[in-house]
């Protein structure tokens, strides 16, 4: 803009009106910048991050208030996967945005890098919130259970604060609802069975309104709150211990029926199941769903509060689990850790800034992306950083082309056996774990598979290979069969199961972009019968060498 004009002297002089122009429309953009500004802050991010929470044999049924405030406010993913199914490996891959091959959590303990030191020196400093907490913008919260072995004396107990985190109230080992000690930023808070002062779920709903009423309002946070609902022992807040009286497991097809034609250990299950038997998981099964509404009402109180504080509208939350759960399918009495849909679909429902409301999603979600996702909401480049997952973001706001998307994920998991035989069993020999009195047992040493789980168009289809000296296959046509009911690795295309094969193996080794390349029924998939591996007890091996 001209702030001088010329006389006919052809003497510059200022024009007081031009110079006042100047100054209003100066003032105007200065206004709508700080309008925009106001209007699209950074948004906050919640993370509700529930225990052994299916989605498959009705696990969000109790969670009312839940689906009404997240999801029927938002968008519902159905088609969320972990990246493997059990506690410490999954949480791990949430948190750094990795499949296991490349984390090296391969279970709960110490031995398996579960909150290990080695995990502390070599993943931790990766995770999404030391990235959150390392560019200084956002205040970071964390309650609730991490890891199953956190607090462990041998990996510096409750003293160690992991990166990422200015407020730190972590759960010393696993789940549990009374007795148990908080790490409170460092230092050892001991809780007792007095329900109104030692409850968990709800002690972790009270630190985490403490948490909003007092953080900084000149910053955006983000909040992880990781509940031990509905993990056992399901121990339910006093005035739900009498809800669902009549709520039994439900009867699927897959339901107390023989698993013929799947890996051994599925086939060793006794079948029909007692009638002890099924009692039992009818009872854990109410318990479980009894747990789940003090998570409702955690839930409750989150949004509530962010709604008071005028912050809702401005916040993004996330709920899911960390793996999923069975009772009685395929008369596995219960548990996780198998690769049918029971155990590897977990719920996934956000909602926030931009996201219409009543949305279901069918493209297919690993929790490998919620890392990726979170840092992309906070504006962050995932690029920059060494994760598989892929950032959902543009899917949930609906700026993205969701044809480009990818068609298929990895599941992984490593089983575990005792190396002595179990006593009361004395017939299955060594090499099983988690068994129950009438000598069925979850886990064993070569429960060790990997899974290319396939959702696109032209396909719904689950590839799975074990680690054991049969190398057993099994592949499902979820589309046909939901229920898993027959194994099609022995009618389906033999082309098929090669380039399955192939792309189990190229996603086995995976890291970083190569985990995102396409699958095999996208349009640009190339197979090369030459790259594949005749077996894959070579790669894991090799993965093994890696952990010691």
């Amino acid at each position: 803009m001209a702030l001088f004009v010329f006389n006919s002297a052809s003497k510059m002089v200022s024009s007081p009106l031009v110079i006042i122009r100047f100054i209003l429309i100066c003032v105007t953009l200065l206004c709508n910048s700080l309008a925009e500004a106001k209007m699209n802050p950074t948004p906050n991010i919640v993370l509700i991050l529930t225990d052994d929470l299916d989605v498959s044999i009705g696990g969000m049924m109790p969670l009312v208030k839940t689906k009404k405030l997240i999801g029927d406010a938002g968008i519902t993913f159905t088609n969320t996967f972990v990246a493997s199914p059990l506690c410490c490996p999954s949480r791990a891959s949430i948190l750094t945005g990795k499949y296991p091959h490349n984390h090296h959590v391969v279970n709960n303990t110490l031995e398996g890098n579960c909150s290990s030191t080695a995990w502390q020196k070599t993943q931790e400093p990766e995770t999404f919130s030391a990235f959150l907490q390392k560019h200084g913008t956002y205040q970071t919260f964390f309650a609730g259970k991490y890891l199953n072995e956190y607090g462990s004396k041998k990996a510096g107990g409750v003293e160690h604060v992991p990166p990422g985190w200015d407020h730190w109230f972590a759960l010393e080992r696993n789940s549990k609802y009374y007795n148990y000690t908080l790490s409170v930023n460092g230092r050892a808070q001991r809780h007792g069975q007095n329900y109104s002062e030692d409850y968990l779920t709800d002690v972790l709903a009270n630190i985490s309104i403490d948490f909003l009423e007092n953080k900084s309002n000149r910053r955006p946070f983000f909040m992880m709150v990781s509940t031990p609902a509905p993990h056992s022992p399901w121990t339910a807040a006093p005035q739900y211990e009498s809800s669902f009286p009549n709520i039994k497991a439900p009867r699927d097809p897959n339901f107390n029926i023989h698993g013929k034609d799947k890996h051994w250990l599925i086939r060793q299950a006794k079948t029909p199941m007692t009638n002890s038997s099924v009692e039992f998981l009818d009872n854990a099964y109410r318990k479980r769903w009894r747990t789940l509404l003090s998570v409702d009402d955690l839930v409750e109180k989150v949004v509530r509060k962010l709604e008071v504080r005028g912050e809702l509208s401005n916040t993004y939350i996330i709920f899911t689990s960390d793996n999923g759960y069975h009772t009685g399918q395929f008369s596995l009495p219960m548990d996780k850790r198998q690769l049918y849909e029971f155990d590897i679909r977990v719920p996934l429902l956000v909602r926030g800034p931009n996201i219409k409301p009543n949305q279901t999603s069918p493209l297919l979600i690993a929790n490998v992306d919620l890392g990726p996702t979170i840092l992309d909401i906070a504006g962050y480049n995932v690029n920059e950083t060494q994760m598989d997952g892929m950032s959902f973001f543009f899917i949930m706001t609906g700026k993205g082309n969701s044809s480009t998307w990818r068609s298929d994920v990895l599941v992984e998991y490593e089983g575990e056996g005792s190396s002595i035989s179990d006593p009361a069993c004395p017939l299955l020999g060594p090499g099983v774990s988690e068994c129950f009195p009438d000598c069925v047992c979850e886990d064993s040493y070569n429960n060790t598979y990997a899974c290319v789980r396939t959702v696109s168009q032209a396909a719904n289809l689950q590839y799975c290979e074990f680690d054991d000296n049969e190398v057993f296959v099994e592949v499902y046509n979820l589309t046909a069969d939901p229920f898993q009911l027959s194994n099609i690795a022995k009618s389906i295309d033999q082309e098929v199961l090669e380039k399955m094969n192939h792309r189990l193996m190229m996603l086995q080794s995976c890291s970083g972009q190569s985990c995102r390349t396409p699958g095999v029924y996208d349009s640009q998939f190339r197979f090369d019968p030459r790259l594949m591996f005749s077996s894959l007890v070579a790669h894991r091996n090799k993965r093994r060498q890696t952990l010691k």
